[in-house]
Protein backbone atom coordinates (compact mmCIF):
# COMPACT_ATOMS: atom_id res chain seq x y z
CA UNK A 1 0.00 0.00 0.00
CA UNK A 2 0.81 3.56 -0.58
CA UNK A 3 0.35 6.30 1.78
CA UNK A 4 -1.31 9.50 0.47
CA UNK A 5 0.10 11.54 3.36
CA UNK A 6 1.79 14.68 1.51
CA UNK A 7 6.19 14.13 1.97
CA UNK A 8 7.48 16.43 4.66
CA UNK A 9 9.77 19.15 3.56
CA UNK A 10 13.40 18.99 4.56
CA UNK A 11 15.08 20.47 6.58
CA UNK A 12 18.31 22.03 5.95
CA UNK A 13 21.50 20.69 7.13
CA UNK A 14 25.04 21.52 8.17
CA UNK A 15 25.56 25.00 7.46
CA UNK A 16 22.73 26.17 5.94
CA UNK A 17 20.60 24.35 8.53
CA UNK A 18 22.44 26.56 11.19
CA UNK A 19 22.18 29.62 8.91
CA UNK A 20 18.78 29.16 9.01
CA UNK A 21 17.86 28.59 11.85
CA UNK A 22 20.32 32.11 12.86
CA UNK A 23 18.02 34.16 10.48
CA UNK A 24 14.65 32.51 12.39
CA UNK A 25 15.80 33.02 15.78
CA UNK A 26 17.41 36.84 14.26
CA UNK A 27 13.34 37.72 12.76
CA UNK A 28 11.74 36.14 15.72
CA UNK A 29 12.94 37.48 18.98
CA UNK A 30 15.57 40.36 17.12
CA UNK A 31 19.38 40.92 16.96
CA UNK A 32 19.86 41.03 21.02
CA UNK A 33 19.00 36.75 20.90
CA UNK A 34 22.15 36.48 19.01
CA UNK A 35 25.92 36.65 20.64
CA UNK A 36 28.43 38.76 19.14
CA UNK A 37 30.03 36.06 16.92
CA UNK A 38 26.33 34.89 15.73
CA UNK A 39 25.80 38.68 14.31
CA UNK A 40 29.33 38.85 12.85
CA UNK A 41 28.18 35.32 11.55
CA UNK A 42 25.20 36.86 9.85
CA UNK A 43 26.73 39.67 8.95
CA UNK A 44 29.40 37.74 6.44
CA UNK A 45 26.58 34.73 5.53
CA UNK A 46 25.90 36.79 1.98
CA UNK A 47 29.52 37.99 1.38
CA UNK A 48 30.89 34.82 1.87
CA UNK A 49 28.93 32.20 1.41
CA UNK A 50 30.99 28.94 0.79
CA UNK A 51 32.88 29.92 3.76
CA UNK A 52 33.18 28.83 7.53
CA UNK A 53 31.56 32.28 8.97
CA UNK A 54 31.37 30.82 12.18
CA UNK A 55 35.45 30.08 12.51
CA UNK A 56 35.91 34.06 10.47
CA UNK A 57 33.58 35.51 13.65
CA UNK A 58 35.31 33.86 16.14
CA UNK A 59 39.17 34.64 14.61
CA UNK A 60 37.72 38.48 14.46
CA UNK A 61 36.26 38.66 18.27
CA UNK A 62 39.56 37.36 19.07
CA UNK A 63 41.22 39.85 17.00
CA UNK A 64 39.27 42.72 18.00
CA UNK A 65 36.85 41.85 21.52
CA UNK A 66 33.74 42.63 20.29
CA UNK A 67 31.33 43.06 17.55
CA UNK A 68 32.00 46.91 17.28
CA UNK A 69 35.79 46.54 17.32
CA UNK A 70 35.32 44.41 14.64
CA UNK A 71 33.19 46.39 12.37
CA UNK A 72 35.71 49.32 12.99
CA UNK A 73 38.41 47.55 12.41
CA UNK A 74 41.07 49.00 10.01
CA UNK A 75 40.91 47.64 7.08
CA UNK A 76 44.60 46.63 7.15
CA UNK A 77 44.15 44.75 10.20
CA UNK A 78 40.68 43.04 8.96
CA UNK A 79 42.71 41.94 5.68
CA UNK A 80 44.68 39.30 8.35
CA UNK A 81 41.80 37.79 9.49
CA UNK A 82 42.01 34.16 7.19
CA UNK A 83 39.55 33.70 5.27
CA UNK A 84 37.61 37.09 5.47
CA UNK A 85 38.91 38.60 1.97
CA UNK A 86 37.73 41.61 0.57
CA UNK A 87 34.40 40.45 0.13
CA UNK A 88 33.84 39.98 4.55
CA UNK A 89 36.07 43.10 4.96
CA UNK A 90 33.09 45.20 2.72
CA UNK A 91 30.77 43.14 4.36
CA UNK A 92 31.97 45.26 7.89
CA UNK A 93 32.46 47.94 6.80
CA UNK A 94 28.99 48.30 5.09
CA UNK A 95 27.76 47.61 8.87
CA UNK A 96 29.87 50.09 10.07
CA UNK A 97 28.88 53.11 7.64
CA UNK A 98 25.52 52.27 8.18
CA UNK A 99 25.94 52.08 11.93
CA UNK A 100 27.22 55.48 11.34
CA UNK A 101 24.53 56.87 9.33
CA UNK A 102 21.83 56.11 11.68
CA UNK A 103 23.48 57.85 14.23
CA UNK A 104 24.24 60.67 12.33
CA UNK A 105 20.13 60.67 11.18
CA UNK A 106 19.56 61.00 15.30
CA UNK A 107 21.47 64.77 15.22
CA UNK A 108 20.70 65.84 11.72
CA UNK A 109 17.61 67.33 12.06
CA UNK A 110 17.71 68.59 15.66
CA UNK A 111 19.68 71.62 17.41
CA UNK A 112 22.79 69.63 18.79
CA UNK A 113 22.89 71.92 22.20
CA UNK A 114 19.96 70.27 22.88
CA UNK A 115 20.91 66.57 21.78
CA UNK A 116 23.84 66.30 23.50
CA UNK A 117 23.67 62.94 24.73
CA UNK A 118 23.12 61.59 21.34
CA UNK A 119 25.63 64.00 19.73
CA UNK A 120 28.51 62.04 22.20
CA UNK A 121 27.31 58.58 21.33
CA UNK A 122 27.70 59.40 17.65
CA UNK A 123 31.10 61.23 17.93
CA UNK A 124 31.94 57.98 19.86
CA UNK A 125 30.71 55.68 17.43
CA UNK A 126 32.72 57.24 14.68
CA UNK A 127 36.13 58.03 16.51
CA UNK A 128 36.52 56.46 19.94
CA UNK A 129 38.48 53.30 18.36
CA UNK A 130 40.02 55.13 15.48
CA UNK A 131 43.75 54.24 15.46
CA UNK A 132 45.16 57.65 14.26
CA UNK A 133 44.24 61.22 15.53
CA UNK A 134 41.19 62.75 12.97
CA UNK A 135 40.43 66.50 13.59
CA UNK A 136 36.72 67.03 12.36
CA UNK A 137 34.05 69.99 12.86
CA UNK A 138 30.21 70.47 13.32
CA UNK A 139 29.32 73.37 11.06
CA UNK A 140 26.16 74.62 12.62
CA UNK A 141 23.55 76.96 11.07
CA UNK A 142 21.94 79.72 13.17
CA UNK A 143 19.35 77.64 15.09
CA UNK A 144 22.30 74.98 15.57
CA UNK A 145 21.30 72.81 13.32
CA UNK A 146 23.93 70.59 11.76
CA UNK A 147 24.89 71.72 8.50
CA UNK A 148 28.17 69.24 8.20
CA UNK A 149 30.25 66.94 9.85
CA UNK A 150 33.55 66.94 7.91
CA UNK A 151 37.33 65.55 8.48
CA UNK A 152 39.48 68.38 8.34
CA UNK A 153 42.78 66.49 9.12
CA UNK A 154 44.17 63.24 9.89
CA UNK A 155 47.71 62.66 11.70
CA UNK A 156 49.65 60.12 13.93
CA UNK A 157 48.54 58.48 16.98
CA UNK A 158 49.45 62.04 18.89
CA UNK A 159 49.46 64.15 16.72
CA UNK A 160 47.21 66.47 13.86
CA UNK A 161 47.77 69.75 12.61
CA UNK A 162 44.85 71.79 12.58
CA UNK A 163 44.86 75.16 11.08
CA UNK A 164 42.06 77.18 12.33
CA UNK A 165 42.37 79.93 9.06
CA UNK A 166 41.11 76.81 6.92
CA UNK A 167 38.68 75.82 9.77
CA UNK A 168 37.22 79.30 9.64
CA UNK A 169 37.36 79.68 5.74
CA UNK A 170 35.35 76.34 5.38
CA UNK A 171 32.69 77.73 8.00
CA UNK A 172 32.06 80.67 5.51
CA UNK A 173 31.80 78.59 2.55
CA UNK A 174 29.23 76.34 3.92
CA UNK A 175 27.60 79.61 5.55
CA UNK A 176 27.65 78.10 8.86
CA UNK A 177 27.25 80.30 12.32
CA UNK A 178 28.48 77.78 14.63
CA UNK A 179 31.23 75.45 14.89
CA UNK A 180 31.77 72.54 16.94
CA UNK A 181 35.56 70.78 17.07
CA UNK A 182 36.12 66.98 17.88
CA UNK A 183 39.22 64.87 17.83
CA UNK A 184 40.46 61.43 18.89
CA UNK A 185 43.00 60.93 21.51
CA UNK A 186 44.01 57.13 20.41
CA UNK A 187 45.19 56.69 23.64
CA UNK A 188 42.17 56.15 25.19
CA UNK A 189 42.88 59.38 27.71
CA UNK A 190 40.73 62.15 26.61
CA UNK A 191 42.67 64.96 28.37
CA UNK A 192 43.24 67.69 26.76
CA UNK A 193 46.90 68.41 26.02
CA UNK A 194 48.41 72.27 26.00
CA UNK A 195 48.42 72.19 22.11
CA UNK A 196 44.62 71.21 22.29
CA UNK A 197 43.89 73.84 24.41
CA UNK A 198 46.25 76.60 22.51
CA UNK A 199 44.38 75.92 19.18
CA UNK A 200 40.87 75.77 20.71
CA UNK A 201 41.99 79.50 21.59
CA UNK A 202 43.09 80.13 18.04
CA UNK A 203 40.52 78.90 16.43
CA UNK A 204 37.90 80.69 18.79
CA UNK A 205 39.62 84.37 18.21
CA UNK A 206 39.83 83.51 14.35
CA UNK A 207 36.10 82.50 14.42
CA UNK A 208 34.80 85.42 16.60
CA UNK A 209 36.45 87.93 14.11
CA UNK A 210 33.74 86.42 11.42
CA UNK A 211 31.06 86.78 14.21
CA UNK A 212 31.19 82.31 14.17
CA UNK A 213 30.44 80.83 16.93
CA UNK A 214 32.79 78.10 18.57
CA UNK A 215 30.28 76.32 20.89
CA UNK A 216 33.02 73.87 22.23
CA UNK A 217 35.69 71.22 21.46
CA UNK A 218 35.11 67.81 22.24
CA UNK A 219 37.49 65.18 22.73
CA UNK A 220 36.93 61.53 22.55
CA UNK A 221 38.72 58.78 24.28
CA UNK A 222 38.04 55.20 24.42
CA UNK A 223 34.54 55.34 26.22
CA UNK A 224 35.22 58.77 27.75
CA UNK A 225 35.33 62.58 26.55
CA UNK A 226 35.64 65.85 27.48
CA UNK A 227 34.37 69.28 26.80
CA UNK A 228 36.95 71.99 27.04
CA UNK A 229 33.64 74.09 27.39
CA UNK A 230 32.68 72.15 30.73
CA UNK A 231 36.56 72.56 31.84
CA UNK A 232 36.61 76.33 31.25
CA UNK A 233 39.08 76.23 29.14
CA UNK A 234 37.23 77.75 26.50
Amino acid sequence: MFSSAAPQPRKPAGAEGHRARMRARLLAAGAESLADHELLEMVLFTALPRRDTKAIAKALLARFGSFAGAIAGPLADLRTIEGLGEAGAAALKTVQAAALRLARSEIRDRPLLDNWARLIDYLNAALARERVEQFRVLFLDSRNHLLADEVQARGTVNHTPVYPREVVKRALELHAAAIILVHNHPSGDPTPSREDIAMTAETRKAAEALAIVLHDHVIIGNGRWVSLRERKLL
